[in-house]
């Protein structure tokens, strides 16, 4: 009832503006005023300002914001130790024994050293290949 009884007097001082500002002759800013002043009144009229104020002065609402902003934090916190710590170990125990990668490497059952590649040398002589084309 309160918050009705505000929004009419907020309504009907707009209003009040809107009629001097008009009598300056200044009339598209008092029509811009006076629908501004429309608004509140508009709110009251279709019941929203009774539906904002009856979430605002429940306790019941605010525990249930309450809960919802706890379990956005937990999601947060959770979120974030995963990406930190978890993310390391999670890679660790999802590796590749060392035993296990040798034969794909070319050490055989042996568990001789892998030779080593010659592919980056390749890599280059095409990029040497390109620069000297271009006068590089």
């Amino acid at each position: 009832m309160l918050a009705e009884t505000i929004c009419s007097a907020v309504s009907a001082a707009g209003l009040g503006i809107a009629a001097v500002t008009a009598y300056r002759r200044r009339f598209v800013k008092a029509a811009r005023i006076a629908a501004y002043a429309l608004v509140p009144l508009g709110l009251v009229l279709t019941g929203v300002v009774e539906w904002l104020s009856g979430i605002v002065l429940s306790p019941t609402v605010w525990v249930g914001f309450g809960l919802l902003a706890l379990a956005w934090a937990l999601l947060t916190v959770t979120r974030a130790v995963e990406r930190r710590g978890a993310g390391g170990s999670a890679k660790s125990s999802r590796a590749v024994g060392p035993g296990a990668s040798a034969p794909a490497l070319g050490g055989g059952a042996t568990g001789a050293s892998p030779t080593p590649r010659s592919a980056p040398a390749e890599d280059f002589s095409d990029i040497e290949a390109i620069l000297k084309k271009h006068g590089i």
